[in-house]
């Protein structure tokens, strides 16, 4: 990341805050999934989302400044990004992970960023993964929306991955099953194992199905860090479990994954994750310090660590990829003979 050397530089992180809530907003009355049907006015926008003239306007052209829209002869339309990825039942849509788990969960999260990090929040401020999803609501509005948003993703990691030789994937703390249905439909020897909590469980059990895939997939429900994982396996996935736990929990979780492998089995480690030197890139360090809101123990993982971490839990040729561009990277290893 370049250093920062003007003042507009600084107001665009300090008003970045306003843009989040425009695009959040917009989703919410599927504004780009409208205008994919065609170009519309202030006034049409208006009609079709139920909202006063004037308010569709300022939003509209919020949204345009931000490059999410293009206006011509007063006339609003998607930008490309906002075509490809925010309009409802586009191929890349991503619009319901942004919508209900960054908008309606994570976003708010952030008011606690304070107290979390000087380490004076009240004790029940935060909670565990395991008591937030023991409610039905909470684990549905974060899982659907966390299936939508882990789709891409997956699909990116059955490009650089080669488990054409696998038979059995653990799918540790695998949510709903985005990457265990969709490395199964690349691949079709493979059978997965997603361990997850109950209610979590119960929805991924409905994706599975509806793939086609329940005779290929099946769960262990529970806490990740607490029930026993199945042996046996030929390849074990975390994917943003390290950004989600307690830091102290990351050599734990190697030896477990180490354990379970057979010979020459391979640890694929998806998450947010900065360079050695810890310059960045911004976005994933970003995301490193939203997880501190909520889990305040969480540590930032950087690949020189991670990287050392593996070699000394008993993986070689470690290899450590870009997946998300500025957001996300993918660690291999391969446990040892």
């Amino acid at each position: 990341m370049t250093p920062a050397t003007e003042a507009d530089q600084i107001s665009s992180i300090a008003f970045g805050f306003m843009g989040a809530k425009a695009l959040f907003v917009a989703l919410d009355l599927q504004v780009f999934t409208h205008l994919a049907e065609a170009p519309r006015t202030a006034d049409e926008i208006a009609t079709v989302t139920g909202i006063h003239r004037d308010r569709a306007e300022t939003l509209m052209t919020a949204l345009a400044g931000l490059g999410l829209l293009v206006v011509e002869d007063g006339h609003y339309s998607n930008s490309p990004a906002a075509a490809a990825f925010l309009v409802k039942g586009a191929k890349y849509d991503f619009g319901d992970y942004l919508r209900l788990q960054v908008g309606q969960q994570m976003y708010p999260l952030l008011d606690q960023l304070d107290g979390a990090v000087k380490g004076d929040l009240p004790d029940d401020a935060t909670q565990s993964y395991e008591q937030w999803f023991a409610d039905p609501a909470q684990a549905r509005l974060y899982s659907e929306s966390q299936h939508a948003g882990s789709l891409g993703p997956a699909r990116q990691m059955a490009k650089k991955v080669d488990l054409g030789q696998a038979r059995c994937l653990l799918d540790v703390g695998g949510g709903t099953g985005a990457f265990a249905i969709t490395l199964c439909q690349a691949f079709p020897e493979l059978t997965a194992t997603i361990v997850d909590f109950p209610n979590v469980a119960a929805l991924g059990r409905r994706y599975v199905a509806e793939a086609g895939l329940s005779d290929r997939i099946t769960y262990v429900e529970g806490n990740a860090l607490k029930t026993d994982w199945p042996e046996g396996q030929d390849a074990v996935l975390m994917s943003y479990l390290f950004s989600g736990v307690p830091g102290d929990c990351h050599d734990d979780l190697i030896a477990d994954a180490q354990a379970v492998l057979n010979p020459d089995g391979q640890l694929m480690i998806h998450d947010f994750m900065v360079e050695a030197d810890r310059s960045g890139p911004g976005l994933a360090a970003l995301w490193q310090l939203q997880h501190t809101a909520f889990t305040p123990e969480a540590r930032s993982v950087d690949t020189g660590t991670l990287a050392a971490d593996l070699d000394r839990g008993g993986f070689d040729s470690v290899e450590i990829t870009e997946m998300i561009p500025e957001m996300t990277k993918l660690a291999i290893g391969r446990r040892a003979a």
